[in-house]
């Protein structure tokens, strides 16, 4: 499986640009491997996009709390949608989704799954709200290659350095014109 990880805070320009590079990844790898990514929006959804054009399966983690569907956080919800209707496959990973210390480990899990992660990264530190940098070490600490994408004229929204990170993405969800494979959910856990 292709992972695909990245910083949460990505404007809607920058999300375009980084779904045409992940789709131009994609297109020039010579495997048939699936994309894996945790419902939401923002890069997850940009990468969900850019798979299924490139003619790739997607997979879904969507998150569970108790073996029921948690509620995600509303900035994710359309993008959640969207990458719902994009999948062929969505698999449950039981983790709480507006705690941001379970949404890492569930991200670690979603590494570790993968042959190779796409991080839409920009080189900087994990500050304690951003673990872009810490799941790009992770990766590379377990011998995934780690392919970073950051184009050319990609910004990230600036925001005060004390403001908390009050959700996993706030980016631009706006459904994209392409066909929608059916989405089939899959019992049990993801890993």
């Amino acid at each position: 499986m292709i992972v695909a990880v990245g910083h949460a805070d990505l404007t809607a320009p920058a999300l375009e640009l980084v779904q045409a590079e992940l789709r131009d990844h994609l297109d020039r790898l010579s495997d048939g491997a699936a994309g894996l990514v945790r419902a939401g929006a923002g890069v997850p959804l940009a990468f969900g996009r850019a798979a299924r054009a490139a003619g790739r399966r997607l997979v879904v983690l969507l998150p569970t709390q108790r073996a029921v569907p948690a509620v995600l956080p509303e900035p994710d919800r359309s993008g959640a949608a969207e990458l719902l209707m994009l999948a062929e496959e969505v698999r449950l990973l039981g983790f709480d989704p507006a705690d941001r210390d379970a949404r890492v480990s569930a991200d670690e899990r979603v590494v570790a799954a993968g042959r190779r992660v796409y991080a839409v990264w920009d080189g900087s530190p994990s500050n304690g709200t951003d673990a872009t940098a810490h799941l790009v070490a992770f990766a590379r600490s377990r011998g995934i290659p780690v392919e970073v994408v950051w184009p050319a004229g990609a910004t990230r929204r600036a925001r005060p350095a004390d403001a908390p990170d009050t959700s996993t993405a706030q980016a631009d969800t706006r459904p994209a014109a392409m066909p929608h494979a059916a989405a089939r959910a899959v019992k049990g856990g993801a890993m």
